[in-house]
């Protein structure tokens, strides 16, 4: 592949410039910074004279005239930073886990697996996040899917104003889930008296007193359950977005063979439908785990780092900086890693296979 090289004098004399420029910019920043209307503005001036010698050194991999080359030096920055900033940073927080690092000054002192240990036997709070977890990824997953699956249905029936109704659907998933906590703390407000509102101030407008609830802040472990309402609202429009286009892929040759052969819509839906669909299912499930098991924002929004709402994400949060219990706070992140890997990682894997056979 070295062989096919071509070389083209005015490309290279402008390469090398562009490399000799980056070089000379980064040594000179390196001992001089750049102060611009009172900002530090050098580390943004070193990136810039990386990109000036990169672009210098794509110049003359030009040259080679392979696409192998050319792709591989296109992919190498983005190879480097991945390895440096996701693959590189994983493995510190590792070290730092096995570490018994507990205030500002770093204490890398080998301490094994006692922070993992401590969690799950002498951590009661730890006890309450694995708990919620468990519950709002249950209660999220199955609302997401039912919901989600349920308006998909109705959307295939070929109703008027069908992309007014998807839009309306999907608008939610646009929303950041902050904005959807701050909305769904007002609608659930557990305030009573003069300063009720939300949905309980309509139960009690229509005389509904018995269904006011305290919502989010009912006592544990139910108060958790009620968070799974505005992340249902927010993520069932994707998981109808999911379902519709799958169930619009059934081909309607096969349908309408069903229909000959006596079939009702319910038994083309149960028994040609949803089989189908498995494979969306099973997309939308991973998706959906791997969300809620990662969630912070939106129940933060909600409760305010509440210990009845309390999640490993905001234990993280909480023990690392607030508590300055870095090698503690590693190591809750890398369980909620392991977590995460544990159904990402053999999904992605069955996916290459598939598209392997393919």
């Amino acid at each position: 592949m070295f062989r096919r090289f071509e070389l083209r004098v005015s490309q290279f004399i402008l390469a090398i410039a562009l490399m000799l420029l980056g070089v000379v910019f980064i040594l000179i920043l390196r001992s001089v910074s750049l102060v611009i209307a009172g900002k530090d503005l050098t580390s943004l001036a070193i990136l810039i004279s990386g990109l000036v010698f990169y672009a210098g050194v794509l110049i003359i991999v030009s040259m080679f005239q392979s696409e192998t080359v050319l792709t591989i030096a296109l992919l190498l920055p983005s190879i480097i930073a991945v390895a440096i900033f996701v693959y590189g940073f994983i493995g510190w927080s590792i070290r730092v886990s096995l570490s018994q690092w507990k205030g500002l000054n770093p204490d890398y002192t080998w301490v094994g697996l006692k922070q993992y240990y401590d969690l799950f036997n002498n951590d009661p709070r730890f006890v309450i996040d694995v708990r919620n977890t468990v519950m709002f990824t249950v209660g999220f997953i199955a609302g997401c899917l039912i919901l989600g699956l349920g308006l998909a249905i109705l959307l295939d029936q070929r109703l008027k104003g069908e992309a007014i109704f998807r839009g309306i659907f999907l608008v939610p998933m646009s929303i950041s889930f902050i904005a959807t906590g701050v909305i769904w703390g007002w609608l659930m407000n557990p305030a009573t008296g003069n300063r009720i509102t939300g949905i309980n101030l309509i139960f009690q407008s229509l005389g509904l007193n018995s269904l006011i609830s305290l919502w989010h802040s009912t006592p544990m472990p139910w108060g958790m359950a009620f968070t799974i309402i505005p992340a249902v609202w927010q993520l069932s429009g994707y998981t109808m977005a999911l379902y519709l286009g799958g169930i619009r892929a059934v081909s309607e040759d096969l349908r309408e063979a069903a229909r000959v052969d006596g079939a009702s819509e319910f038994e083309i839906y149960r028994y040609i439908i949803l089989p189908i669909l498995q494979p969306v299912t099973l997309s939308a499930v991973i998706i959906l785990a791997h969300m809620s098991l990662k969630i912070f924002d939106l129940i933060v929004a909600l409760g305010n780092k509440a210990i009845s709402l309390d999640v490993p994400g905001i234990y993280m949060w909480v023990t690392t900086f607030d508590g300055t219990n870095y090698a503690r706070g590693a190591a809750i992140g890398i369980l909620m890693l392991i977590s995460v890997a544990v159904l990402v990682v053999p999904y992605l894997v069955q996916s290459m296979r598939s598209e392997t056979q393919l």
